[in-house]
């Protein structure tokens, strides 16, 4: 049995903390006094007599949290976040239509970035800080519930880690779970408050700093500029952020033991981390080259467009220092495959993830090995430990299910008229959180409020798949989760 009680106090729990989170973009419209004011107090007001109304509902919960009940909480309380994330857009008339504010909201929770605003620039600085603020809220992800929610509800957390958390393989810091959250989240405020510093000593001003270094930490995307970090036409800043970028699609686990413990030789041999590097430079090298005989760049900004395209696009940030609408095609499939692959798991990223990737060449070389020794049995070892059939089986169901969504909405949105590449690449942009897309129509430094109302929904719940990691929110729809038994 679902416990319906149970997961509208939760819900009533996340609300009141949503409200707490639009409060501070209040204070920013009170800050430069501007017009926002009006939408956040009311947006503010509704938030908390829903919140209400959720915890009257949740009155005298029950508070043991089943496997079920934690994938179901999950997904409806992105789902929710988002509806009431919206008001703020909706009620100042900033963005007219209920659609174009859910995926602008989608958008920022699941840190995908992609935007239907064309001019983010004539927004007020509240509106702003809230697409800002709502990516790096998102980008706390499993750390946000169980800290701020999940510990008052007895046996809830570990289960809600398992339907949120990022990856094949879940590891562990401390047998507590709220300390291993805590010591993440503080890797992760660390990292936001060292790149605002950085971006604010290299000339950015204060607001802009604080923006973009929770857009570039929570791997989103969303800015301040209609050009992006190319507005700002620095290449230290260039340089900077793809640091931090690169640095945030790490694991955090990893970073922590790094940092925190000193272990910096786990660090240094995982497998994921290595083969997450190489890429990076492989792929670098690669549009480096490309640029520089094909467009006839000069050698430096080659590198610097190159490596910030790639790690920006890897790492599923979105954001942009050069057009890669201009650049030769055969880029194009390069910065496609860093969207599908992504970062690492356990990081801000989205998209397949590396580890997976890592997984998958094991495999492929078991199965020559096995074609030659049929007889062998061959483990498949990750971080010192053997992955279990039931893991293999897990990943390859995956792979299996993120490319079937992959072909099915591209061709629905090729049917509805979206040309062939900005459908593929819409698709695999969503799905994997990333944000810009490739093609003419809807280009990379592009908004995407030109895509039909019914293409915007189904983004949605792609992105909203990306984030929980698809399975988590599929498995609501299989008659077997709403069975008693």
């Amino acid at each position: 049995m679902i416990n319906r009680k149970l997961i509208c106090k939760i819900l009533g729990s996340l609300l009141l903390l949503e409200s707490l989170f639009m409060l501070v973009c209040l204070l920013v419209s009170v800050m430069y006094h501007e017009d926002a004011l009006y939408s956040f107090v009311v947006s503010i007001l509704v938030t908390l007599f829903a919140a209400v109304i959720f915890h009257f509902i949740g009155t005298k919960a029950d508070n043991n949290m089943s496997r079920r009940d934690a994938f179901l909480v999950v997904t409806l309380s992105w789902s929710v976040f988002s509806l009431f994330g919206s008001l703020p857009f909706l009620i100042g008339g900033y963005i007219e239509n209920f659609t174009n504010a859910y995926f602008e909201t989608m958008s920022g929770f699941t840190t995908t970035g992609a935007t239907i605003i064309d001019d983010v620039e004539s927004l007020p600085h509240g509106i702003l800080f809230w697409r800002s603020f709502t990516q790096w809220i998102g980008g706390l992800g499993i750390v946000f519930f169980t800290i701020a929610v999940l510990p008052s509800l007895v046996g809830g957390s570990v289960k809600v880690f398992a339907a949120e958390a990022t990856g094949p393989i879940k590891s562990k810091l401390h047998p507590k779970l709220s300390t291993s959250a805590k010591s993440i989240w503080t890797i992760f405020l660390t990292l936001s408050l060292a790149c605002i510093g950085s971006y604010k000593l290299l000339g950015m001003g204060w607001f802009d700093s604080v923006n973009y270094a929770m857009t570039t930490i929570a791997t989103g995307g969303f800015t301040t500029h209609n050009a992006s970090i190319e507005f700002f036409n620095s290449p230290a800043l260039e340089y900077v952020s793809t640091l931090f970028c690169f640095i945030s699609g790490i694991n955090f686990v990893l970073l922590y033991r790094a940092v925190i413990r000193g272990d910096f030789r786990n660090f240094f041999t995982n497998s994921e981390l290595k083969f997450y590097c190489l890429m990076v430079a492989l792929f670098t090298v690669f549009i480096t080259a490309m640029l520089v005989i094909r467009n006839h760049y000069d050698i430096e900004h080659a590198f610097r467009c190159g490596i910030y395209q790639v790690v920006s696009f890897m790492t599923t940030t979105g954001l942009f220092n050069d057009d890669a609408a201009q650049w030769p095609h055969v880029t194009w499939v390069v910065l496609a495959v860093c969207m599908f692959m992504g970062a690492c798991a356990g990081s801000t990223s989205g998209g397949f993830k590396s580890v997976r990737c890592v997984m998958l060449l094991k495999v492929v070389r078991n199965e020559f090995q096995q074609m030659l020794h049929p007889k062998a049995v061959l483990p498949l070892r990750f971080a010192g430990v053997n992955v279990p059939m039931q893991r293999r089986v897990t990943l390859l169901a995956f792979l299996t299910v993120y490319c079937l969504l992959c072909i099915i909405c591209a061709f629905i949105m090729i049917a509805a008229g979206v040309d062939n590449t900005n459908a593929i690449t819409i698709t695999i942009s969503t799905l994997s959180n990333v944000g810009p897309t490739l093609g003419l129509e809807i280009g990379p430094t592009m908004s995407w409020n030109e895509l039909p109302d019914f293409a915007k929904w189904i983004c949605s719940v792609l992105m909203l798949m990306g984030r929980l990691e698809i399975f988590s929110v599929l498995i609501i729809f299989t008659p077997t989760f709403w069975q008693d038994r």
